[in-house]
């Protein structure tokens, strides 16, 4: 009885754990549209980029630097899981294709996630999981992100990684 009860936790804590990454991902999705909107900077936002850099500088690692179309592919995601009600990685390859057209990046990596309702929370849990800290702490040299709420208030994000 006491693992039915934590069944959906640990469905939760699964789709989390993933993170994506364009050495491993051979899915090639159905292809969207990008959005090519890139909406005003939230609070929020900047504080994930900034604790995410002082982990790096932390470690000895170069900050990265944020970037407008990088920002703009991580909101047609983010906006895409919040009209699809879903955390994913759906579309990853063509994301991916995108950036290393249009920002010459040569490797895309992202991290999702969905309900943390601070940057410290959000991030926390990114690097308590194996592979989503691998993204943050890899060889990029360009990131930046998008939160956006959902009509019950919840958040969902993509970080999008790149290396130019």
């Amino acid at each position: 009885m006491k693992l039915l009860t934590k069944l959906p936790l640990l469905a939760l804590l699964a789709i989390l754990s993933f993170s994506c990454s364009t050495d491993s991902l051979d899915d090639k999705a159905d292809a969207i549209e990008l959005s090519l909107i890139t909406p005003e900077t939230k609070t929020i936002e900047v504080e994930i980029l900034e604790l995410l850099n002082n982990h790096r500088l932390s470690l000895g690692l170069n900050a990265l630097s944020d970037m407008t179309v990088v920002k703009s592919v991580a909101f047609s995601h983010t906006d895409y899981m919040v009209d699809n009600n879903e955390v994913s990685h759906a579309n990853f390859y063509k994301r991916s294709e995108y950036l290393k057209t249009k920002a010459g990046a040569i490797k895309v990596s992202e991290n999702v996630a969905y309900g943390y309702s601070s940057a410290t929370t959000v991030v926390n849990a990114w690097l308590k999981s194996e592979g989503h800290r691998a993204n943050i702490e890899g060889d990029f040299t360009n990131f930046d992100l998008a939160a956006e709420k959902n009509s019950e208030g919840k958040w969902y994000y993509t970080n999008i990684f790149i290396k130019r």
